[in-house]
C-alpha cells in the first residue's frame, strides 16, 4: 500500500462529506482532530493531535505523501480564538511538512478572502483579496503561508477557495458557489498528485454558470467538475433581494455580521465600483 495522505480537521463537516472520496482515490488516509471522527472505514486511520503543538503536529504527519490541511475554525470566532485553532495550526502542519520533506500541501481556504467584492464582478484570483470576517483574514493568512513555504523551501502547495461545500444547491446564492464534495476531492486529489502544480490558488466550486469566479487555473491542471449547480436550479426557492450587503456582496452573511462601517468608504463601496 502508497503512503497515506493526512487530512487535518477530520472531524469536521467538510471532512466528513469528502472522506469516502479521498479514500477510494488514494486507498489509505491518515485522519487526525482533537477529537475522534465518526466510524473509520477500511483504509482509514485515526491519530488525535493538537496542531497547535507543533511537536504533535511532527508525530502525526510521520509517514504521509501530502498533507490535506482543514483544521480550524469553521466561522466567524474571536481573535484569540482564530489565531490559535486557525493560523497557529496552519504554520505548525506547513511546518512539519518541511521538517519531514513532504512536498505536498493542500490548504481549505475560502471565498471569504473576497467577500468584499460585489456579486457583479467576475474574479480570476489575482485581485487584492478583500476579507470579510475574522475567519476570512486566517484564510487569507494561510494562502500568504503557503506561498512562503512554496517559494522559500519549494513545497509544491494549492490553496482552495471553497465557495460552498454541499450536496446540492440550497439557494440562490449557492447557484454561484456550490461546490460538491466529490469535486472537492477532485481537486485535492490534482494538489497531491499533479506535476505541475508549484504554487497555487483554484476557486472552490462545481461546473455553476452562475459563478462569480473563472476557474481558468484549476481548468489548467485538468479539473473538471462533474457536478453543476443548474441540475438543482428549479428545486429551489425564489430569491429575494434585500439590498443588505450579505445580498449584494459575494461573501454573503460574513460581510454584515456586526459591520459597523461607512458605506461611503472601502468595503461596502466596492458596490459602487465599475
Amino acid at each position: 500500500m502508497s503512503e497515506p495522505i493526512l487530512l487535518t480537521g477530520a472531524g469536521g463537516k467538510v471532512a466528513a462529506m469528502i472522506r469516502p472520496y479521498l479514500l477510494a482515490h488514494f486507498g489509505a488516509v491518515k485522519l487526525t482532530d482533537l477529537r475522534p471522527p465518526e466510524a473509520l472505514a477500511p483504509g482509514e486511520e485515526f491519530h488525535q493531535a493538537d496542531l497547535t503543538d507543533l511537536d504533535q503536529a511532527h508525530a502525526v504527519a510521520k509517514g504521509v505523501r501530502g498533507i490535506v490541511h482543514l483544521a480550524g475554525l469553521p466561522g466567524e470566532n474571536t481573535w484569540d480564538a482564530v489565531l490559535d485553532a486557525s493560523m497557529k495550526t496552519t504554520i505548525n502542519a506547513l511546518e512539519a511538512a518541511r521538517l519531514l520533506g513532504i512536498e505536498r500541501f493542500v490548504f481549505a481556504s475560502s471565498n471569504h478572502v473576497i467577500g468584499f467584492y460585489p456579486r457583479s464582478e467576475r474574479l480570476d484570483g489575482n485581485e487584492r483579496m478583500l476579507p470579510d470576517s475574522r475567519y476570512a483574514v486566517a484564510k487569507v493568512f494561510g494562502e500568504a503561508a503557503l506561498s512562503l513555504y512554496a517559494d522559500k523551501y519549494g513545497m509544491r502547495t494549492l490553496s482552495i477557495r471553497i465557495g460552498t461545500a454541499i450536496d446540492r444547491p440550497r439557494n440562490v446564492r449557492e447557484l454561484s458557489t456550490f461546490h460538491h464534495p466529490e469535486d472537492i476531492a477532485q481537486l485535492i486529489a490534482i494538489g497531491i498528485e499533479h506535476p505541475d502544480v508549484r504554487n497555487d490558488v483554484v476557486w472552490g466550486i462545481s461546473d455553476n454558470a452562475d459563478a462569480w469566479w473563472d476557474n481558468g487555473r484549476a481548468e489548467a491542471l485538468g479539473y473538471k467538475p462533474r457536478y453543476r449547480a443548474a441540475d438543482f436550479a428549479d428545486s429551489l426557492p425564489a430569491g429575494t433581494a434585500s439590498g443588505d450587503l450579505a445580498d449584494l456582496l459575494q461573501g454573503g452573511g460574513l460581510t454584515s455580521l456586526e459591520f459597523d462601517g461607512d458605506p461611503n468608504l472601502w468595503g461596502a463601496n466596492a458596490l459602487k465600483r465599475d
